[in-house]
């Protein structure tokens, strides 16, 4: 099995990268840093033409290994998205969840429903769209963890993008929880976090927090995940200096 490469996650540098303008400099910076891609994300990211990313990345020698999108695109403008992603030769389009004022077992499955018609469409296109976890699919409803429902409902081509962080915030294993959608998880969000002073969630470097990467590790090489996707949603440190720490910290643990 192929080593998992390691991609920066460009949420992480959304206030660094604010407009389409600001998208090369940023690629150069991540490239210098030593990772092999990034998940196109957010803020310029999304803003900027598929051609010229692309033209981009080609030029730094990075790959677009996935994307996160809108859910209300991917189902409304599929022959474009789809097209954008041929463009980037991005096999891996991505929501980042679902955020509901109303969530019940019946929402559930209806939402699995309709996003697995929308898959469908995609796999035709030789793509499969994939759905990232927060902490509240770790809810329960008729006795069952909204993940596992979704696991249970999604069309096979659908996969599973688990955020280790999220999935420790809703106290749950991470690692069992890549096990469980071993095979559908060709990219993993690599997060960590601790508890600082105030007795808050803290989100942190990789390694400099609380989260057991040598299981974590282990489980993704196990379940087939191509692409390691690091992200830091907010946190202490310069954004770019976390992902270059983060990245680090992977290398010394063999990745």
């Amino acid at each position: 099995m192929a080593k998992a490469r390691i991609g920066a996650q460009t949420y992480t540098i959304r206030e660094q990268c604010e407009k389409a303008s600001d998208v090369a400099g940023c690629c150069a910076k991540i490239k210098a840093m030593g990772y092999d891609g990034i998940q196109a994300s957010a803020a310029g990211f999304s803003a900027i033409d598929a051609r010229e990313l692309k033209k981009i990345l080609d030029g730094e020698g990075l790959a677009c290994a996935s994307t996160h999108i809108g859910y209300d695109r991917m189902r409304d403008e599929t022959d474009t998205v789809i097209e954008d992603h041929q463009i980037l030769n991005c096999k891996y389009p991505a929501i980042g969840g679902l955020f509901l004022d109303t969530l019940n077992a019946d929402v559930i499955r209806q939402f699995a429903a309709d996003f697995s018609a929308v898959g469908r469409k995609f796999a035709a296109a030789d793509m499969r769209i994939g759905y990232h976890n927060h902490s509240h699919e770790l809810m329960h409803f008729d006795g069952t963890p909204m993940m596992q429902m979704l696991i249970d409902a999604f069309d096979p081509s659908v996969w599973f993008e688990i955020d280790v962080y999220w999935i420790a915030h809703g106290l749950g294993d991470p690692a069992e929880w890549i096990g469980k959608v071993a095979g559908r998880i060709p990219c993993v969000h690599y997060k960590d976090g601790r508890m600082n002073a105030e007795r808050q969630h803290l989100m942190c470097e990789i390694g400099a927090g609380n989260l057991n990467w040598p299981r974590i590790n282990a489980a993704c090489v196990e379940a087939g995940a191509e692409w390691l996707l690091v992200e830091r949603d907010s946190g202490e440190l310069d954004p770019f200096e976390s992902l270059k720490i983060s990245l680090e910290n992977m290398r010394a643990m063999g990745l």
